[in-house]
């Protein structure tokens, strides 16, 4: 179960008391189970496999893999994050889909059915709930468009500064964080790390990029 600071920061129970919030999962028959890192958290291709994932604790990652076996990880999971088939766009072909645990996590299951069900009660923070799943799918169709719009790119340093240009508008100003490790970065843009590494000096030598760890400043 999330403790109240990890629920505000969830955004699929976003403006939802905690009080309200212990009474959901029971009458939505929630599940909360254990994994440990790197166990198979969620395949997007399993039969029957409706359930909407709410990570509590640990870190995991939604990883596409594509027909030859190379994986690329699509998204970061922290606590409060959220996933599911509903929440996802089907993988074409022979890729597939999973979530993956990058650290122990516990993750509460809540069936897709529950969530859209009509609650007898006529619960404003049913109600509300289904409104924030409506907007978690907005967000991810966002986040889709943003990643196509890196990977169109055609050189490795066309994809870098894209993604940096995101991340400078939302963060609105030059200097920003990236959300994950440079290896994940390489992951994130469908490049090889050696060669991203290699671009990333020449940016810095050329002075249009300074970074201190994960922390960037890009000269737009």
């Amino acid at each position: 179960m999330l403790v109240q600071q990890e629920l505000e920061q969830s955004p699929l129970f976003r403006n939802i008391s905690y009080e309200e919030y212990r009474r959901m999962l029971t009458c939505f028959q929630a599940v909360q189970r254990s994994f440990r890192a790197e166990d198979l958290i969620y395949d997007f291709g399993a039969p029957k496999n409706d359930a909407v994932g709410i990570i509590e604790r640990g870190t995991a990652q939604l990883i596409r893999i594509d027909e030859e076996g190379v994986s690329t990880v699509m998204e970061e999971l922290g606590p409060g994050g959220v996933f599911g088939r509903t929440l996802a766009f089907a993988a074409s072909g022979e890729d597939s889909l999973e979530v993956v645990c990058r650290t122990p996590c516990e993750v509460l299951f809540i069936d897709y059915s529950h969530i859209l069900k009509r609650c007898e009660n006529a619960c404003t923070h049913h109600s509300i709930l289904v409104q924030n799943m409506l907007k978690l799918m907005a967000d991810k169709a966002q986040a889709l468009s943003e990643r196509i719009d890196v990977l169109s790119r055609r050189s490795i340093r066309e994809k870098l500064m894209c993604y940096f240009r995101q991340l400078s508008e939302k963060a609105g100003t030059e200097t920003f964080t990236l959300p994950f490790s440079l290896s994940t970065l390489a992951d994130y843009i469908a490049t090889d790390r050696s060669a991203m590494m290699r671009e990333l000096k020449r940016l810095r030598e050329e002075e249009i990029v300074r970074s201190d760890g994960r922390r960037f400043t890009v000269d737009l």
